[in-house]
């Protein structure tokens, strides 16, 4: 069952996407070549945790991150350690944001320096597949819609969607229905409604579409090690169209 949220309870979570839009910027400052992903993580905890607000990693299924911190062809799941970051790395970034009982869940992946052609088509194409799915994001389109608008640009510009993993609605639990796959048909899937918050998420790579679990159990990678992205916004449905909760590419630092 999707759970809709009323005007109130969508304002409640701005309120954790608005702390998670600033979490997302402050660690964006910090990213940098020999920086590790251990020092990013204590960043993003230490900020959330002086806003009254509960890093929503943590702890969940023994995580021990609050922030999932993925490199290069490293698609989710990375857990924060002593990994430093290198001149040419993607680093994907993951951060949910629990204040009064309401989640806010986005992600946005980096690049460290000057980026190879591969890395820079990877990171512009799945952002922009992002946006392209906020706007599907309206009441009278379908779920599918939304899927099919990330599908429609990522494999537009030769690139994969991972087909294993999906997005989800999001509220007072960070993973609600419905799940939300990366591609689709136009037209299908359940009806969008006023008061429905979705945090939808392209996972792509810059080769196939397969996945491989790690050794730890939770990072997750692309089986042929080619490059991934991961972008994310928490997005509630209005009558007004698509509202993004925390609107990390807004401000002067350009993310």
């Amino acid at each position: 069952m999707i759970i809709k949220k009323s005007p109130a309870e969508i304002e409640k979570m701005a309120v954790a996407g608005e702390i998670h839009a600033r979490c997302m910027k402050l660690v964006a400052s910090e990213i940098r070549e020999g920086v590790s992903t251990a020092e990013l993580d204590a960043v993003a905890e230490d900020f959330i945790r002086s806003e009254g607000a509960v890093p929503s990693f943590k702890g969940y299924r023994g995580f021990t991150g609050s922030i999932c911190a993925s490199p290069n062809a490293m698609v989710v799941h990375g857990i924060p350690g002593p990994y430093r970051l290198g001149a040419g790395d993607v680093i994907s970034i993951d951060i949910g944001v629990t204040k009064n009982g309401w989640v806010a869940d986005g992600a946005v992946t980096f690049g460290v320096g000057p980026l190879t052609p591969v890395a820079g088509k990877l990171l512009e194409v799945t952002r922009q597949s992002l946006f392209d799915a906020v706007e599907a994001c309206r009441p009278g389109n379908h779920l599918g819609d939304v899927s099919n608008a990330v599908q429609t640009t990522v494999e537009g510009a030769g690139l994969s969607v991972v087909r294993s993993l999906v997005g989800h609605g999001i509220g007072r639990d960070m993973h609600e229905e419905p799940q939300i796959p990366n591609y689709g048909a136009a037209g299908s899937g359940p009806l969008l409604e006023p008061g429905m918050v979705l945090a939808v998420e392209p996972m792509t790579t810059a080769g196939r579409h397969m996945v491989r679990m790690g050794d730890d159990g939770w990072a997750i990678y692309s089986q042929d090690g080619s490059l991934a992205a991961h972008f994310e916004f928490t997005i509630a449905v209005t009558e007004n169209g698509p509202r993004v909760m925390n609107p990390w590419h807004e401000g002067e630092d350009g993310l």
